[in-house]
């Protein structure tokens, strides 16, 4: 008894350690975290944005419907404070009209180690986009770039109807009390040997 107990014991603490061991081992997963919010007239999304390969940055976007523009930043860890704002002008990036009622879904998704991109809907005109933040020109402030452009909706048109057929004039349909209309004369047809049948049927009509 003593033995069965002692050799399961040894069992357990074998499993134990092998399960421990695996996973002190284990290589270590950087955490990536990405989230969206919305408020009325606004969408905030959030996602890892490489500015400094040995630094990892956090990007905010922001949707303003209000102004009709994509507003992008990233937060600058050693001093707590936002670096600027880059800007798309949505109005002209999805060729809406003035006023015209737009719904945008925007999310954001992980491209490589420590860049992500966003991703941006309008599901009225069915317009796609993918987007990331980048360094401007020389290193300073950042760029909003697009990456992609696209639709998910097949915009198909509208069949036209058939145009009718218009059909042989009816007469006008006679009113209560009204005379019928007179009739319409018949030209003569001419008769065999040339000479035409009189137009008045009551006359006798001789034939060569």
């Amino acid at each position: 008894m003593r033995v069965t107990s002692s050799i399961g014991g040894l069992a357990v603490g074998l499993a134990i350690g092998i399960v421990g061991t695996t996973i002190y081992l284990s290589p270590t997963r950087p955490v990536i975290a990405a989230s969206n919010d919305r408020y009325q007239d606004y969408i905030m999304a959030t996602g890892a944005v490489s500015i400094n390969p040995r630094i990892q940055t956090d990007g905010v976007w922001l949707l303003d419907y209000r102004a009709g523009k994509l507003l992008g930043t990233v937060i600058d860890r050693n001093q707590g404070k936002i670096v600027g704002w880059a800007e798309v002008d949505l109005t002209t990036e999805f060729n809406l009209k003035a006023q015209q009622d737009v719904h945008f879904l925007m999310t954001c998704g992980y491209v490589t180690q420590g860049q992500s991109a966003l991703y941006l809907a309008e599901t009225s005109t069915g317009q796609f986009g993918v987007y990331t933040m980048v360094p401007g020109p020389n290193g300073n402030g950042l760029v909003i770039r697009r990456h992609d452009l696209t639709t998910f909706r097949h915009q198909v048109a509208a069949q036209q109807p058939p145009a009718a057929v218009p059909g042989p004039a009816q007469p006008p349909a006679q009113q209560p009390g009204q005379l019928p209309p007179p009739p319409v004369p018949v030209a003569p047809v001419p008769a065999p040997g040339g000479a035409p049948l009189p137009s008045n049927p009551s006359l006798p009509v001789t034939r060569p």
